[in-house]
């Protein structure tokens, strides 16, 4: 009797700091996957170059995000994943603007290319983050208006849930081929590696303790074992350096990936 008129007075504590811990997590949801980006930022920004950083990294961001808000639309899930997308695509813009920007400054000599020369060739390698946006406002209309004719159909939305969280799972796997084939990790912020892996390994553990769609928690174990390999990958080049890989000349090789 007296233990539970000890729980009953310790329950006023107890709500409010369970609502600050749930606040907090959320908030770790929304903003968390931001912040592994603000040293790489940093990085390009203080040396102007950004051959370290995959831009790929952007397009795998940008092509997830819109498709988990596209799935929303079908299936609702936690709204701070909602808030998390919308936050990571400016984010993405704004990687790519700073990192378009420092490309042609330092390759003056070079043709330019757009997004309208439907080059594929040349596809992710233009010279204006302007055209960067309109293939990603072509994106999202075309997948918006398929996603709009087809939410009546389960599998159709099941199908689009998975693709955007199997997509953000591939995130690491640009800068992993990027890393392999300069046989290094200079120009790569290790930093932001080690804050995708604590960040993916958090958000792992939020979806199966949310109990959010399976996809999600399948893709982001898979997440972390990307993470873990690019982290191996940080050992290995600075403990056993190797020798760069030689490649054919390109026009914009593989400084623009």
């Amino acid at each position: 009797m007296t233990f539970r008129m000890e729980a009953d007075g310790l329950e006023w504590l107890f709500i409010p700091l369970h609502q600050m811990v749930s606040w907090g997590a959320s908030g770790a949801m929304v903003f968390g996957g931001v912040v592994p980006y603000i040293p790489q930022y940093r990085d390009i920004k203080r040396t102007q170059n950004a051959e370290g950083f995959s831009t790929y990294v952007c397009l795998v961001l940008l092509v997830a995000n819109i498709l988990r808000i596209l799935f929303w639309f079908g299936r609702h899930f936690e709204s701070p994943l909602l808030w998390q997308s919308i936050v990571m695509i400016f984010t993405m813009l704004l990687m790519l603007k700073l990192c378009t920007e420092v490309r042609v400054t330092n390759e003056l000599n070079l043709k330019r290319r757009s997004f309208a020369d439907f080059d594929l060739h040349y596809f992710w390698h233009w010279s204006k983050f302007t055209d960067y946006v309109q293939c990603v406002l072509t994106f999202t209309g075309v997948t918006g208006y398929i996603t709009y004719l087809s939410l009546d159909s389960a599998l159709f939305v099941e199908t689009l849930g998975f693709l955007a969280v199997f997509t953000e799972a591939m995130l690491g796997v640009p800068q992993l081929y990027r890393n392999y084939q300069n046989r290094s990790t200079e120009g790569m912020s290790i930093k932001m590696v080690l804050m995708w892996t604590s960040g993916d390994t958090f958000k792992t553990v939020y979806f199966i303790l949310n109990q959010a769609p399976f996809q999600f928690s399948i893709c982001g174990l898979l997440q972390v074992l990307v993470d873990m390999a690019i982290l191996l990958q940080v050992y290995l080049y600075t403990y056993y350096p190797q020798k760069p890989a030689s490649h054919a000349a390109h026009p914009v090789s593989a400084k623009a990936l």
